[in-house]
């Protein structure tokens, strides 16, 4: 099963603050699910974000 992280776990995982990650939502930079509005994040698609983020200058 793909565990499904909120803004506050992700913000741990990544050590980036709720604040970035808002951020990176607005301009649509990070994989994420609107869930009954409140912001969720699949583990396995942010590892890969990462993967392409670490190949490629996208910010």
């Amino acid at each position: 099963m793909n565990a499904l992280m909120t803004i506050d776990e992700l913000s741990v995982y990544l050590k980036v603050s709720r604040r970035t990650i808002y951020d990176w939502l607005k301009r649509e930079k990070i994989p994420a699910l609107k869930i009954v509005g409140q912001w969720r994040f699949q583990k396995e698609k942010i590892d890969k974000w990462i993967e392409r983020v670490e190949t490629k200058d996208v910010f």
